[in-house]
């Protein structure tokens, strides 16, 4: 078509100049622009192509790439399963004795033999698994609450309430942990309330100095003095801004008190502080198989060792796959 003949007469168009009654520039339309649009224009919304799987991996953190981490979580899992779970399933008398079945070796009626009291000792790793667990988790709960906010306060307050606070916990990590746990025992009645209480008053320190620490290095950042210059509170500052930053390092730490505590817990046994008769707990088993094995009853010593073990190496590997996920988000900040 001639110039004449387009409507409204004229001469052509000049290459690049926008040609009435269309919205983009005539014959610059880069390869595969969709029509209608801009060239490098964004596409309307709408849903967008779904990743690869391994993006998706990438993208869910590190913790879901490491196979090891995955297989602690799992061995955790199955272990508070089968404590928990278990005696619904497989029902056994874990408060009666009889001793007309004591110490039996393992066979079709009892899988892993009885105890000197005539328990089926799957039912007492069962009954041992829930009081061990329970501890391990409450510890960690409990310490690293206490021990984040205490860290968080005399990391951020500072000046002498941070000396009093911090010379409180110099004060109490000097006392061995051995002597105070028998002096809880010699002066209170065993139970699962005073071990939680026993581990956590001892626990909850190093997680303190970690936090106090780790505030010390946040207060002084951009946003914490821009919250302030907005007129903050304290309590908001540390909140809002402080805790959710050292969070990641934490929950790390929060693990490996699980970890300890599961430890300590079996320890203290061999001490007496443990929770009263028919009740039980991995480490009472461990104790009362260390006794018998010289008699020749295997079955009484290795399930407990074993279940300590599992748990405590489970937990162990999903805190380093977590200090992992840790590293690599601190690295993208």
């Amino acid at each position: 078509m001639s110039a004449a003949e387009r409507p409204g007469g004229g001469a052509p168009a000049a290459e690049g100049a926008r040609v009435p009654g269309e919205g983009r520039p005539a014959a610059i339309a880069a390869p595969g622009a969709l029509p209608g649009l801009w060239p490098g224009a964004a596409e309307p919304a709408g849903p967008g192509p779904r990743l690869p799987a391994k993006r998706l991996l990438r993208r869910g953190g590190v913790v879901w790439q490491n196979r090891l981490a995955l297989a602690g979580l799992a061995v955790i899992i199955g272990l508070t399963l089968f404590s928990f779970a278990g005696p619904l399933i497989y029902r056994t008398n874990q408060t009666a004795t009889n001793l007309l079945l004591a110490n039996r070796p393992p066979s079709a009626a009892h899988l892993l033999g009885t105890s000197p009291e005539g328990r089926d000792e799957i039912g007492q790793l069962m009954v041992g698994g829930q009081s061990t667990l329970e501890v391990g988790f409450a510890v960690a709960l409990l310490a690293t609450a206490f021990g984040m906010a205490w860290g968080a306060v005399a990391g951020y307050i500072g000046g002498i309430l941070d000396a009093i606070l911090m010379r409180v916990v110099d004060a109490m990590l000097a006392i061995p942990f051995l002597f105070f746990v028998v002096l809880l025992a010699s002066i209170l009645t065993p139970n699962l309330g005073v071990i939680i209480l026993a581990l956590t008053a001892v626990s909850w320190l190093s997680t303190a100095r970690l936090v106090r620490g780790e505030v010390l290095s946040l207060r002084t950042r951009e946003f914490v003095a821009a919250s302030k210059s907005f007129g903050a509170r304290h309590r908001f500052v540390i909140v809002r801004h402080l805790a959710p930053n050292v969070l990641g390092v934490v929950v790390v730490n929060a693990t490996l008190k699980m970890a300890d505590a599961i430890l300590a817990y079996a320890s203290v046994a061999f001490l007496g502080l443990s929770v009263p008769p028919p009740a039980t707990s991995w480490g009472d088993l461990l104790t009362t198989g260390i006794g018998q094995v010289f008699n020749g009853y295997w079955w009484q010593l290795w399930p407990p060792a074993v279940a300590i073990v599992l748990i405590v190496l489970a937990v162990n590997v999903v805190g380093d796959g977590l200090h992992d996920l840790v590293e690599r988000r601190l690295e993208r900040r």
